[in-house]
């Protein structure tokens, strides 16, 4: 199903055709932000790394005081009824909790009717039999927005206002409104890379993989995670640490990672070539087993 207005969409525990699929005006996420998502990737009906997604879920919700009192099974079988009603196996899967509607302005009260939205939409299949839902490497732009410090919103909070991560990609527009690169690499407040605006940085340099600290402002990404544990289990050595753009522009190999692109080589950071390499398609190969084994080996 590829027709978005013949999709339909999980609402407050009712499956309802995009055409009725809304949210009041008065919401507390259409207002203020104020509300927890998380993007997913299912792949062959299985959502990957469901118990990471709950758990940063979670987080996020504590970090807001959102009690929005529903269990992890709840919202799994939420995710199901959608997939099933858009027969949809392979798909992008966001899922969103908001704190509702509360009277009052914006101090939240502690008692919570949540508003919850799941949607899904077609991609294809991943695993050792996938095909990519990028077309090209990704060219890449450093711009002068900066990453949200954790002093001033919890680095790890999945939520609704995403200002910081569009200012960033709207930088990445010219003039007479053309894009100009695929992503937006951000830094934190002392200049050190952080993250791409919707994805997490890699790169290699000497045999090494490297990626920003999330002792760091940086989003503790569950794609990233998991290149991390493949590193690991194939003796390939990482360092999590604090860099600065030259080091990442005099990489060997650079990637990105976020739960749709799942590993994206980079071509280009502001024109300096860079590309993929040996480390990344090995990793990319074990991120493919990982999948295959994980969703697809039992159907």
């Amino acid at each position: 199903m590829t027709d978005e207005d013949d999709r339909y969409y999980h609402v407050d525990g009712e499956i309802v055709p995009a055409s009725e699929a809304t949210v009041s005006v008065d919401d507390r996420g259409f207002r203020y932000g104020d509300a927890a998502f998380e993007t997913m990737r299912a792949y062959g009906g299985t959502v990957l790394a469901w118990d990471r997604h709950v758990e940063r879920l979670e987080s996020t919700c504590d970090a807001l005081s959102l009690a929005h009192g529903l269990t992890g099974a709840d919202l799994r079988e939420r995710i199901d009824e959608t997939l099933a009603a858009n027969d949809l196996a392979d798909a992008y899967v966001r899922l969103s909790i908001t704190r509702g509607v509360q009277p009052g302005k914006l101090t939240p009260r502690p008692e919570v009717d949540p508003t919850v939205v799941v949607y899904a939409k077609p991609l294809p299949r991943g695993g050792l039999e996938g095909d990519s839902v990028w077309d090209e490497p990704a060219t890449a732009r450093t711009v002068e927005t900066r990453r949200v410090p954790d002093e001033a919103i919890p680095t790890g909070a999945k939520t609704h206002n995403y200002l910081n991560g569009i200012l960033a990609r709207a930088e990445l527009r010219d003039a007479d409104g053309s894009v100009e690169a695929d992503e937006a690499l951000v830094c934190d407040l002392e200049g050190a890379v952080a993250e791409g605006a919707t994805s997490n940085l890699f790169f290699v340099r000497d045999g090494i993989l490297h990626t920003p600290t999330t002792e760091g402002d940086v989003l503790p990404g569950i794609t990233r995670k998991i290149v991390l544990e493949l590193a690991a289990e194939e003796g390939i050595p990482t360092r999590e640490g604090e860099y600065d753009l030259a080091d990442v522009l005099e990489a060997d190999e650079a990637f990105l990672t976020n739960r749709t692109w799942e590993l994206r080589p980079i071509a280009t950071l502001d024109d300096r070539e860079i590309g993929g390499g040996p480390v990344t398609e090995r990793l990319s190969r074990l991120y493919d087993e990982r999948v295959e084994r994980s969703c697809y080996f039992s159907s």
